[in-house]
């Protein structure tokens, strides 16, 4: 049974820790030979920062705007799928140094992956199912498989007990 091909968001961010540079353009280069090859339907990198504040000015913006929604939207999904995004995401208190006074903020991954069919969210990575981490790298290559992801392969298998 041929599924249809998977749409990829590829979250990276701007300012990276030493080494991620070429993580992040290993997995370019995964996905180069995935969208060349067919096995999904294209891609799309998302560059992002370090981290957002939810009630900051630059929330306001079209693209702080755009981060809070895709976060919420991989909660939501993450929820559903009884799944982690603690690998995915964590909350801090930053001190200003402008007005000296302290705000919450999300930190953001230095790389994150969304994968959608048409308009619907059906994987991110990392996520942590148990004591199980399910890696970016992990899913390219179920993907180049050709082989749903871990969590959907377990629940088909679940579900026929």
């Amino acid at each position: 049974m041929n599924q249809p091909s998977p749409y990829i968001e590829l979250y990276v961010r701007s300012m990276l820790p030493d080494g991620a540079g070429e993580r992040q353009e290993s997995v370019i280069d995964k996905l180069d030979e995935l969208d060349r090859t067919d096995e999904i339907a294209g891609y799309n990198v998302v560059v992002w920062g370090k981290q957002i504040a939810p009630e900051s000015g630059a929330a306001a913006t079209e693209e702080g705007r755009y981060i809070l929604n895709r976060v919420a939207e991989f909660k939501q999904w993450a929820l559903s799928n009884n799944v982690s995004l603690e690998s995915f995401y964590q909350r801090t208190t930053v001190d200003s140094e402008v007005t000296g006074a302290a705000y919450d903020a999300m930190v953001l991954p230095v790389m994150g992956l969304a994968e959608y069919d048409e308009d619907e969210l059906t994987h991110v990575a990392p996520c942590t199912e148990g004591e199980e981490v399910h890696t970016i790298t992990d899913r390219l290559e179920r993907l180049e498989a050709g082989e749903p992801s871990a969590l959907e392969e377990r629940a088909t298998s679940a579900s026929f007990v």
